[in-house]
């Protein structure tokens, strides 16, 4: 048995049944070890595409999300993708194929330190150096994927190591020997149920870890046990978030926040007094060290209690406490009308007769409703911001605290991989659709539709914005695009493309896509504005 046999043995004993890779020569052995596997490997035009896959991928299943790429070049095609991916806080296992062990320091072809190129970017980043050590590195990376905040992981795949025989491992027990459950003590837990019963205007935040997507009914279970609002920052523009609402509002009033695994960080303002008052108190529920001292470095000596634990394992425990019973209705319903309040008044300065972000977003929400089971990814700079702010569904995947764009469309086959009786609706800015667009080419080979709408303003918005702002109009540069026909790309690449200039022609374009059974793109002119303004800011 070869190192890349042990690999994909171990990956299909943790369930994994799809990898996205790019191909390249120190990865074939592994290609080969896949032909009598059952994982199936998605072939994609860049290796970028095949992190920001298994970053959808994890997010929308919950399992590990596997990326494989070549050496050197390939390997640093993919490395922007891992900040991401960390950002979102999503379990994905980065496989790269290395130079051979046994030529290092002579100049093999493609060699390089990949160790050191993606530490920065990983929770843990190692090389396997014999087939011997493949079945227990590959235990340990995923178990360190998956546990505290999850994020990725990378591994470096030498070609001797995986041409090279071994012994056959027990697979599920050396994975079994690095799972771990997570620790949480009781009295971590009534600190906070006795912090919850003396507060009067009390505020749960969590990161992207439990948002909606992947907590699901956790959120509601956690608010209703601890009759306290839970809400979720997992946006760069934190608490200008538009589709938070008056978020701001709500937390000058809050007496206490609980952050379950939320970053204290830029997003949060740094936690800073004159957004939160001065007498809130915090508490700090978090597995990373580091993020606990940054919550130190930032609260002072309003943090109140900083606990070492896994977020999710405390909001479980916190449904099934005993807290004390206070009425908060009033506090609640304040917090969901705030939270909810839109100023989209900047849509009605767009000149009569143009689609404006707005309406294309109305567009689209009468459309997903009549479709079963939809999926909403959002991704771009303005653009990204009016679809978060204007459309909901039960699942969405946004391109999250980091603020890199123009990952969503890889992401969304991803999507349509991980849900395939879902309709898969992904709108984008024509800035963010250049980034990866070959992949139409992959989504129709592969037969996975989604519908891609693009708010195609000919303009890197949120950049125009910035310049308009602070430099004024007389100093505009290098933030114009052209009307390009995305529509015609997509259908060359073998999907479906539409091509909308008046609002009237708007919903039987997405019918139309959505009925097509192709990858589609909606190709939409609209009038550029900047993002919702957060209401009384």
């Amino acid at each position: 048995m070869r190192g890349a046999d042990v690999l994909i043995k171990m990956l299909e004993a943790e369930g994994v049944t799809d990898i996205f890779s790019l191909s390249g020569n120190q990865i074939m052995p592994v290609y080969d070890a896949c032909v009598d596997s059952k994982i199936k490997i998605m072939h994609t035009r860049h290796e970028a595409s095949t992190i920001f896959m298994a970053d959808a991928y994890a997010q929308l299943t919950g399992q590990i999300g596997v990326s494989l790429v070549t050496a050197a070049p390939g390997f640093g095609n993919a490395l922007g993708a891992l900040f991401t991916a960390s950002g979102s806080e999503s379990p994905v296992l980065f496989l790269s194929g290395d130079a051979p062990v046994a030529q290092d320091g002579r100049g093999a072809f493609q060699e390089f330190d990949q160790v050191a190129a993606s530490a920065p970017f990983t929770k843990h980043s190692k090389r396997v150096m014999s087939a011997d050590d493949m079945a227990n590195d590959v235990a340990e990376a995923i178990a360190i994927a998956k546990s505290g905040r999850p994020g990725p992981v990378h591994l470096a795949l030498p070609f001797d190591v995986v041409q090279a025989e071994t012994t056959q491992p027990n697979f599920a027990a050396t994975l079994a020997s690095y799972a771990s459950a997570p620790s949480i003590h009781d009295s971590d837990v009534a600190a906070i149920t006795d912090a919850l019963a003396t507060a009067k205007t009390p505020v749960i935040i969590t990161g992207p870890l439990l948002n909606k997507t992947r907590a699901g009914e956790l959120l509601t279970r956690l608010q209703q046990a601890a009759n306290a609002p839970v809400l979720t920052l997992e946006s760069p523009r934190g608490l200008k978030d538009p589709s938070l609402g008056s978020v701001p509002a709500v937390f000058a009033e809050a007496d206490l926040i609980v952050s379950l695994g939320k970053r204290i960080d830029f997003t949060v303002g740094f936690g800073n007094a004159n957004q939160f008052g001065p007498e809130c108190r915090w508490i700090v529920v978090d597995a990373e060290p580091a993020a606990r001292d940054q919550a130190q470095r930032n609260l002072g000596d309003r943090l109140h209690q900083s606990i070492d634990s896994e977020p999710r394992a405390v909001a479980e425990a916190l449904v099934s406490a005993n807290i004390p019973a206070v009425d908060r209705q009033a506090w609640i319903s304040k917090t969901s009308e705030l939270t909810h309040s839109r100023d989209f008044a900047s849509a009605k300065s767009a000149p009569a007769g143009t689609i404006t972000p707005l309406s294309l977003c109305e567009a689209v929400a009468r459309v997903m409703e009549k479709t079963d089971n939809a999926v909403l990814m959002c991704d771009g700079g303005e653009f990204g911001q009016w679809s978060q702010a204007c459309l909901s569904a039960d699942e969405r995947v946004i391109n999250g605290v980091a603020g890199a764009i123009g990952g969503t469309l890889p992401a969304a086959l991803a999507a349509r991989t991980a849900r395939s009786q879902a309709t898969i609706f992904a709108l984008m800015g024509d800035g963010t659709a250049g980034f990866q667009f070959s992949e139409f080419e992959t989504a129709a080979r592969e037969k996975l539709p989604f519908i891609i709408i693009i708010g195609n303003d000919a303009c890197w918005n949120a950049e125009h914005q910035i310049q308009l702002r602070d430099y004024g109009p007389e100093r505009l540069l290098g933030c114009t695009l052209t009307n390009a026909r995305y529509d015609l790309a997509a259908a060359g690449l073998g999907g479906h493309g539409e091509f909308v200039t008046k609002l009237d022609q708007l919903d039987a374009a997405l019918e139309r896509a959505v009925a097509s059974g192709l990858p589609a793109c909606v190709n939409v002119q609209i009038h550029g504005l900047p993002a919702p303004i957060v209401p009384g800011h």
